[in-house]
């Protein structure tokens, strides 16, 4: 698996316990594989995020290959696929690399709170 450095893996077995069961605080998890280009690409992309918002945001990966029922539940298609979970639910899915800035932005924009 491409590891981003400063980032947790997580697999189907601990995905429950570590990603759903959190709440509070959103998690970020990377659907990953080692064949995958645009992977190593966003590998120090999540790294700095990981580093700059870990006040406020979890940031795991998972290897798609190694993890097939993960895989499978959330309907991932495509890697690098980042899903944002918040107390447990899935609230926004991002596909392919991105560059910092702009996954940031996503990203705040996703966790941003709801004004009625």
């Amino acid at each position: 698996m491409i590891h981003a450095k400063g980032v947790a893996e997580v697999t189907d077995a601990d995905f429950e316990a570590r990603v759903l069961a959190e709440r509070g605080r959103p998690v970020l998890v990377e659907f990953t594989a080692d064949w995958c280009g645009p992977c190593r690409q966003l590998a120090p992309v999540l790294s700095a995020v990981a580093a700059e918002r870990a006040d406020r945001l979890t940031v795991v990966q998972i290897d798609a290959d190694s993890n097939p029922g993960t895989v499978t539940r959330y309907g991932v298609l495509s890697m690098p696929t980042m899903l944002l979970f918040r107390d447990g639910e899935p609230v926004r899915q991002i596909v392919g690399a991105r560059p910092k800035r702009r996954l940031l932005q996503e990203l705040d924009e996703a966790l941003a709170p709801v004004t009625a």
